[in-house]
């Protein structure tokens, strides 16, 4: 758990938005790899939360 926790915190710093354009379009296919690879994994951990019956879910916020 503090592995996915560090993943998030370090996603989170990330702000595509604020990158100029050319930095963005260099970096496009290692971006794109690194977000399907992220896609599958996260995909893998709900569907096998999931094969056991249980749901996953959104958090309410407080």
């Amino acid at each position: 758990m503090a592995r996915l926790g560090a993943a998030v915190s370090a996603l989170g710093d990330i702000d595509v938005s604020a990158w100029p354009e050319d930095t963005l379009k260099e970096q496009l296919a290692e971006l794109s790899a690194a977000l399907v690879a992220l896609d599958a994994s996260l995909s893998r951990i709900a569907e096998g939360v999931r094969a056991r019956g249980l749901r996953v879910e959104e958090p309410v916020p407080a």
